[in-house]
């Protein structure tokens, strides 16, 4: 196996992937992340300070406190934040329910979700408590909610309590899996829409009755497998296996061996940030630009977590 190189002026040799014999696997210098990596290490904010802890997406964020009503500038400043960085986490924040769902809804309204209510006197807040008799099944990669016609635009996770080891969460930079897909690949889903459906992943809850209703008030949608950011103009990918049913207009298992190809874009470490939990650590993240992965490795200790959700706009190329 060799190393294919491209000439560079100034370093001598650019260093490409390779793909190892006899599988579609790649190995070498994630390239095409250094400038987003370059970039997000230069920005400095004036109501906060912000310590980047992935290549192209994270950023811890200290010298806020989120209990309190933040000033309007302040919450556009971190607005920003979360464009730039994708993912923010702050530390030592223990939100109340009420200050949770204020906090998130000075980004926009707030979504009630219908297959997981809230256990709180807020309902826009969503409770995820895991233990012995409850098991943690969001450990596949996704954007939430993309059987919405209008999916999140963010969401805001609050650790409750965590165990002493696992239950970390992942996010992998969707616009860094983009640039790393070819450029054949990509002149082939440019115009390509997959169904997501909520029946993927929520259909098992219901009975048939269950289902005919939530079908009629929930149909399938389509959006696009690449988008472009509504606020930052950037193409991303759009798509994973927990809702994305079929390709719109292709052969159902040739669909979606697509779709589980693009997925792999997201496995690449060098795409993702991990958060290791702690209680009242909270996680703010662009739904559009990242999809998450909650690590299910702490069965049958306890994981409590709370998450309100901002509504965003329909997934658009």
């Amino acid at each position: 196996m060799s190393v294919i190189a491209e000439k560079d002026p100034a370093a001598g040799f650019t260093p490409r992937t390779v793909q190892l014999p006899g599988y579609p696997v790649r190995s070498g210098p994630f390239t095409h992340i250094a400038a987003e990596r370059d970039r997000l290490a230069q920005l400095s904010w004036q109501h906060f300070d912000a310590r980047q802890v992935g290549a192209t997406l994270g950023a811890e964020i200290s010298g806020i406190d989120l209990t309190t009503e933040l000033p309007n500038a302040v919450i556009a400043e971190l607005r920003q934040a979360l464009h730039e960085y994708k993912v923010l986490f702050f530390r030592d924040q223990p939100l109340t329910p009420q200050r949770h769902v204020a906090f998130a809804r000075r980004f926009g309204t707030l979504e009630v979700h219908p297959f997981i209510p809230s256990n709180t006197d807020q309902p826009e807040l969503v409770r995820f408590e895991k233990s012995a008799q409850v098991g943690g099944f969001e450990n596949a990669w996704h954007h939430d909610v993309t059987w919405r016609e209008q999916p999140s635009m963010g969401a805001v996770l609050h650790a409750i309590s965590v165990p002493a080891i696992g239950g970390d969460t992942l996010f992998a930079d969707m616009y860094a899996a983009y640039d790393a897909i070819d450029e054949d690949t990509r002149a082939r889903i440019e115009n390509l829409d997959a169904v997501h459906d909520f029946t993927r992943a929520f259909g098992h809850m219901l009975n048939d009755e269950q289902r005919e209703k939530m079908r009629a008030e929930h149909p399938a949608v389509a959006h696009p497998l690449v988008c472009t950011h509504a606020v930052t103009g950037r193409k991303h990918l759009y798509v994973n296996r927990v809702f994305a049913d079929r390709v719109h207009g292709m052969d159902l298992e040739e669909g979606r061996d697509l779709i589980d190809r693009l997925c792999r874009a997201a496995d690449a470490p060098e795409h993702q940030v991990r958060l290791r939990w702690e209680p009242d650590t909270v996680a703010f993240w662009d739904n559009r630009a990242v999809q998450h992965y909650a690590a299910s490795d702490y069965w049958p200790h306890v994981r409590i977590m709370e998450r309100a959700s901002i509504v965003g706009p329909r997934p658009a190329r």
